[in-house]
């Protein structure tokens, strides 16, 4: 266990660095640098008064050095100021971390609450009449693009109805809970029906390979109730795959849904990356796309370690080869 957590950890400090080089030197190739910016908002400002600024920013000296300079401090745990909002980064990217949680963890919630079961209930009764409507609910979910399905609930239930609100955030502490809770109803119903179909499918096959190997049969042979062979012997076994799957979307819950967040006008980690990377805002993008790098890596440290719990034959050596 020690050394697997050890090597992991390595690994993972590993990717986190040849990420994060990798994300400055591609920050660093974009049009425009903030000095380019300050010309922009001054005309006054002189070549001189450039180079002089480009001097002082460390901007005039190669990417590996600035790189360097820029690591060195990140260590240290000063990652710099965001030039569009004028703060320390991770004053701004929190409370965007935080409504992206809100948001993405309800939504992943509700999906795998209704996948999990649906996959299981598909796979019992393969070709079935309750395996066709739950597979034609599934292709539904999974071709319907994501900003037409959260444009037409708006229309149906803001616009028509005007029952929930079209977008935004609520008030912390204005209007009571429901009041606050309104403003998550539409966004996340889309993530939530966007999301269904895949998980519910990756869990109907994996439920049906399990349910044909030689150990099930076995059981039943043995006397063995269907309720003990589906969620006592396949179950944890079909789990296996799927949690690989889940393990992904750890990085994605984290990262946010641009399409959605932009759409209902929802502050989360997706918009502020992309008004980051459209603005220039060199620090404020670089450290918000590290921190979803680091979280997928500690997605998949953690389907590592379900591998083991869902099946004792695994040990942590063989998920460590």
């Amino acid at each position: 266990m020690t050394r697997f957590l050890f090597h992991r950890l390595w690994q993972s400090a590993l990717v986190l660095g040849l990420m994060s080089f990798a994300v400055y030197s591609l920050i660093g190739l974009m049009p425009g640098d903030p000095v380019d910016l300050m010309i922009t908002a001054d005309p006054k400002i002189t070549p001189e008064d450039a180079a002089r600024l480009r001097e002082l920013y460390g901007l005039n000296k190669s990417i590996f050095e600035r790189y360097g300079n820029w690591l060195a401090a990140a260590l240290s745990g000063d990652f710099g100021y965001s030039r569009l909002h004028a703060k320390p980064v991770m004053e701004v990217i929190i409370p965007a971390l935080g409504n992206t949680v809100t948001l993405l963890g309800l939504s992943f919630t509700l999906a795998l609450a209704i996948a999990l079961p649906a996959g299981i209930a598909a796979a019992y009764r393969p070709y079935s009449k309750t395996d066709y409507a739950i597979n034609l609910a599934a292709f539904a979910g999974i071709s319907v693009p994501p900003f037409w399905l959260a444009l037409m609930l708006i229309i149906v239930f803001a616009v028509i109805l005007g029952v929930l609100p079209a977008g935004g955030l609520g008030t912390l502490g204005a209007g009571g809970i429901w009041e606050n809770t309104r403003f998550l109803v539409l966004p996340v119903a889309s993530l939530t029906i966007a999301s269904i179909g895949g998980h519910t499918r990756y869990m109907r096959a994996a439920m049906i390979e399990t349910l044909r190997q030689d150990y099930i049969r076995t059981a039943r042979a043995t006397g063995a109730g269907e309720v003990r062979v589906v969620f006592g012997h396949a179950l944890r076994n079909a789990l296996i795959p799927v949690v690989t799957i889940i393990a992904l979307d750890f990085g994605y819950l984290f990262s946010g849904a641009l399409i959605t967040e932009t759409i209902f006008a929802w502050p989360g980690m997706g918009r502020l990356i992309y008004d980051a990377i459209m603005g220039n805002d060199f620090n404020l993008a670089l450290v918000a796309l590290l921190l979803a790098t680091l979280l997928t890596l500690a997605g998949n440290f953690l389907a590592d370690v379900a591998y083991v719990w869902l099946d004792p034959r695994i040990s942590f050596r063989e998920v460590e080869r």
